[in-house]
């Protein structure tokens, strides 16, 4: 299937590994022009050549923390006129009696306040336009508790419903804002602590996967390749009539008939 959307520029953030990195080779695969990023400016480097060796298309490198106004704003510069915006970025992992108002504040900021910035310094150009897609990635633990993930579930939240009216306001210009809820997916974050880059042993990786997905319907993790195909859908000529939906992506873990 075409896409439609070949030549169009897409700012991916926290793009060199993981989900985003899926997002980002996917939109790549599709003929899209990147402007991607992440913490790690050696790592971010890698993913950056991978994508232009594989797929030609023009890749820019923006290295740092997306939640950081500099960030921010050198991701714009780069990419002053995206088409296509996708907000990802790592949430707090901790037992709530650890947070104090400081980390509640860091919290907030890494998972509402940053995607929302963003979305308001492109959305207005992506209507004018007539063609915008944005898709944010936040959790499954927006509609499942998970423990230790309580900030993060709750500034996903929260951003959720402040851009479900935002996303009724640009539908009729062709712009787009939809969420993806990843679920149990094989990326770090399920590997545990780890030295990156560090293969893991084939034996104790599937030992891993077996147990993490044995309450998953699917009986197996989801890959960042998957999610990065339906992320790169969501951004397509064909889903101009999808807007404010909040799509799991977990194997059919959260059981829910509506």
């Amino acid at each position: 299937m075409d896409l439609g959307i070949r030549g169009k520029k897409a700012i991916v953030c926290a793009s060199s590994k993981g989900l985003g990195r899926g997002c980002a080779i996917a939109l790549a695969e599709a003929g899209v022009d990147l402007v991607i990023n992440g913490r790690n400016a050696e790592l971010l480097a890698k993913t950056a050549q991978e994508i232009r060796e594989k797929f030609g298309v023009e890749v820019i490198e923006i290295a740092g923390d997306v939640s950081k106004p500099e960030v921010q704003k050198a991701l714009l510069a780069a990419c002053p006129a995206p088409d296509i915006l996708v907000n990802n970025n790592g949430g707090p992992l901790r037992d709530f009696r650890e947070l104090d108002r400081a980390k509640i504040l860091e919290g907030v900021t890494q998972n509402m306040v940053t995607p929302i910035e963003l979305i308001q310094a492109v959305i207005d150009g992506m209507a004018k336009r007539g063609f915008g897609r944005i898709v944010n990635i936040t959790s499954l633990s927006v509609y499942v508790p998970i423990p230790g993930l309580d900030l993060s579930s709750g500034a996903r939240a929260g951003l959720t419903s402040f851009l479900a009216g935002v996303a009724r306001t640009v539908i009729d210009r062709n712009v787009t804002i939809n969420s993806l809820l990843p679920g149990k997916l094989d990326t770090d974050r399920l590997r545990g602590p780890h030295e990156a880059g560090t293969p893991e042993d084939p034996a104790a990786a599937a030992a891993r996967k077996a147990r993490i997905s044995a309450d998953v319907p699917a009986k197996r993790l989801g890959t960042p390749e998957e999610f990065g195909q339906i992320c790169t859908f969501l951004c397509s000529v064909h889903a101009g009539y999808l807007t404010g939906q909040n799509i799991p992506v977990d194997g059919g873990l959260y059981v829910s008939a509506f």
